[in-house]
């Protein structure tokens, strides 16, 4: 049998593991086990230990629980909602105010947390509420916590980032300071987005107030809820920012340790997760036993996870190698002649794809080591192309059929149709697309920071 029919049955029989709903480790794991009794000789199964430890063996991977611990704990906590109503006290003043608020309250609390549920979740059961009872479409209202909730995997730190990282041999510090220019720009996006909406919404609300006034003479026409304005004195501005500034104060502390060399990344998650203990029991009192068992058993059920897959991916990847699957995949994708751009594209398109039925972990692992050689041979930045990936797979979290984020939402806003919560991120999906071209133009959004910093290294 030649190595492409392997290859394609290789990757056909994982991907119908995938689909049968089979956890992500069990999957890889099941698939390259199968492979390796069948196409390698019977010792090397006994390389599988050695194969996995060495995977594991990395000072690095302490970031991904310690990280975990740190979302964890700020999950537990209504952090989400405090963030949220801080802002909105702050914003509420300019037009979409409440929309904005939104918008800053997930990029804060995914800096935070770095999970995109959580985010969702946090943000989304006090924000959803808010901006329907003011008047947003049910549409628009969750279609931006759902697209706010995936700048968590964008924004540092990030999970996503350090898979990457590992993935490709790619620096940790780099790629967080990478994702800082596109993740703001994807803030920004969103938040013009948000006001452009909301401006066109109270026009409507306006014009149908106007008509309604002038066919019914005998009744009192109460105004549309969006344009009613909110009211906060100068005291209650003051009074959130106690909630709101020590987590400000926490993401600081990491970016400035991290970013001016005073820790390596295993030291700076360490601080994050030590700091959002403290942080979470002096200004929630989350110090009860069943308060710290709930958080470290949320941090170890995913810590697990994350650790099984890369464990799994490892060996799924070394099966690859050993194959020659991934040898004869860059040869032929090099020898399509292909330039630099077309390329891109088509991996673009590729990675979309599988964002439609797998979750970002599996992505990262299992497509990394296949188009990393031809990546390198077209040239292409690693650093920049792992934002790039990032912003993709961001994309899938919000569109069908395994958008996760859309089941997050209909979850905490049931009341909201599924329909109307999918129409309501494409704009959003549309404005992560416009995020990538911008990027393509004008690369030194991601790549500025982190070779200025990183100059001489």
């Amino acid at each position: 049998m030649s190595t492409s029919t392997i290859g394609l049955l290789y990757a056909g029989i994982t991907l119908l593991l995938l689909f049968s709903g089979m956890p992500i480790a069990f999957a890889l794991g099941l698939s390259a086990l199968g492979f390796m009794a069948v196409f390698m000789p019977a010792p090397m199964i006994h390389s599988v230990a050695e194969t996995i430890y060495s995977e594991l063996d990395n000072f690095t991977l302490l970031t991904i629980p310690l990280f975990v611990l740190m979302g964890a704990a700020i999950g537990k906590t209504r952090a989400g909602a405090d963030v949220y109503n801080s802002l909105n006290s702050w914003m509420h003043k300019i037009p979409g105010g409440l929309g904005l608020a939104n918008v800053f309250a997930c990029a804060v609390f995914a800096a935070m947390c770095g999970s995109s549920p959580a985010t969702c979740s946090a943000i989304g059961s006090s924000g959803i509420p808010q901006l329907i009872k003011r008047g947003y479409s049910e549409g628009l209202a969750a279609g931006l916590i759902a697209a706010g909730g995936t700048l968590g995997i964008l924004i540092p730190p990030s999970i996503t980032l350090i898979l990457y990282g590992l993935a490709s041999e790619q620096s940790i510090g780099r790629l967080f300071m990478a994702g800082i220019g596109p993740g703001m720009l994807l803030v920004l996006l969103f938040a013009f987005w948000v006001m452009f909406k909301y401006s066109l919404e109270r026009k409507a609300a306006f014009a149908a107030t106007g008509a309604a006034q002038h066919t019914s003479t005998r009744h009192a026409i109460m105004p549309h809820a969006i344009m009613q304005d909110d009211h906060f004195t100068w005291r209650d501005r003051m009074e959130s920012l106690p909630r709101l500034l020590p987590f400000l104060m926490l993401i600081a502390v990491i970016m400035i340790t991290l970013y001016g060399g005073w820790a390596t990344p295993s030291e700076v998650a360490g601080i994050g997760a030590a700091g959002a203990l403290i942080l979470v029991v002096t200004l929630y009192q989350c110090w009860r036993l069943a308060d710290i068992k709930a958080i470290l058993s949320g941090t170890v059920r995913e810590s697990t996870m994350i650790m099984m897959i890369i464990a799994t991916s490892a060996l799924f990847t070394f099966v690859m190698s050993y194959l020659g699957v991934t040898q004869q995949t860059a040869v032929w994708l090099v020898g399509l002649g292909l330039s630099k751009w077309a390329f891109f594209i088509g991996v673009n398109l590729f990675i979309l794809v599988l964002g439609f039925f797998l979750p970002p972990v599996a992505i990262i692992l299992m497509v990394t080591p296949i188009i990393l050689p031809s990546l390198k041979a077209m040239g292409i930045d690693l650093i920049w192309f792992g934002i790039i990936m990032t912003i993709l797979m961001e994309m899938g979290l919000i569109h069908p059929p395994v958008g996760l984020n859309l089941f997050v939402i209909n979850s905490i806003a049931p009341d909201i149709k599924l329909k109307s919560i999918i129409w309501g991120t494409l704009p959003f999906i549309g404005l992560m697309v416009l995020g990538i071209f911008i990027l393509c133009l004008l690369p030194e959004i991601a790549v500025w920071l982190p070779n200025h910093f990183y100059k001489g290294s």
